[in-house]
């Protein structure tokens, strides 16, 4: 087992918990509630607060803030939680806030992620595991992001969204509504463009697999009937296909946005 490291200058408060292996690097600053487990870096500047679960081999670029006090008017010091998983990449001047009593009580990131500089994941916020959201991006809060999500640079969530398993938001979008599973989407307000055919191409998914999941997306769009006929007959046709079930499984849910649909 590697020994943990510590630069001389960095700070870690009485009660923080390192596992082994870790790295911190020149200036950090480590709360007492902070948990680091095995193998994660810190490079330099980087401000881990609150009650902050860091999973292993996670990688923490400079100017990183992960656990301050949510951005939400209602917060009041409650001993609310950050947990991150392992296999993490967050870039430089990412932040990402614990969650609120209103809310979950805690914000979560799964694993193999990479947040790119200057990414924001607010409070009571759900990410997945190998989520990319690129340079700016940002989650408003309760927002959840289902595996394998791409968002690119500049690109925002409104508060309470969902964003489905596979999906691709496009630089500077602006998503107010719910994104299907495999869905694609771009604009201000974001709209739902197609699927996202490139990312499941290169996630190996097989031909036939595409091919059903775009036979599904064009009946659920289409004219005709309204959207409960469009699910009925959709959930029938492809009840042998997990995949069109996501989709169908996920517009069903409870939600409290609507849902993204294409441009009329």
């Amino acid at each position: 087992m590697a020994d943990t490291v510590i630069h001389p200058t960095a700070i870690i408060e009485d009660g923080a918990s390192l596992g082994t292996g870790v790295r911190v690097g020149p200036f950090c600053h480590i709360g007492s509630k902070a948990v680091l487990e095995d193998d994660v870096i810190l490079k330099s500047h980087v401000v881990i607060d609150g009650n902050t679960i860091i999973g292993e081999r996670t990688n923490i670029a400079p100017f990183a803030s992960l656990g301050s006090a949510p951005q939400h008017l209602g917060y009041k010091g409650e001993d609310t939680k950050l947990i991150i998983g392992q296999d993490n990449n967050i870039r430089e001047y990412v932040t990402m806030n614990p969650g609120t009593v209103s809310g979950r009580g805690q914000t979560v990131v799964g694993n193999g992620c990479l947040f790119m500089a200057s990414t924001h994941v607010a409070h009571d916020c759900i990410v997945g595991n190998n989520v990319i959201m690129a340079n700016n991006a940002t989650l408003g809060g309760h927002v959840s992001v289902q595996d394998f999500v791409f968002m690119g640079g500049m690109s925002a969530v409104h508060q309470y969204c969902r964003v489905g398993i596979y999906a691709f938001v496009g630089a500077a979008a602006l998503v107010t509504t719910d994104v299907i599973p495999y869905g694609s989407v771009i604009g201000n307000h974001a709209r739902l463009e197609g699927l996202n055919i490139v990312g499941m191409k290169r996630r190996n998914t097989p031909r036939a697999v595409i091919h059903k999941i775009r036979s599904a997306y064009r009946l659920l769009f289409a004219q005709e009937g309204t959207l409960q006929e469009r699910i009925e007959d959709v959930s029938e046709m492809f009840s042998d296909s997990e995949e069109v079930s996501r989709i169908i499984s996920f517009i069903k849910a409870e939600s409290s946005r609507p849902l993204c649909t294409p441009k009329a």
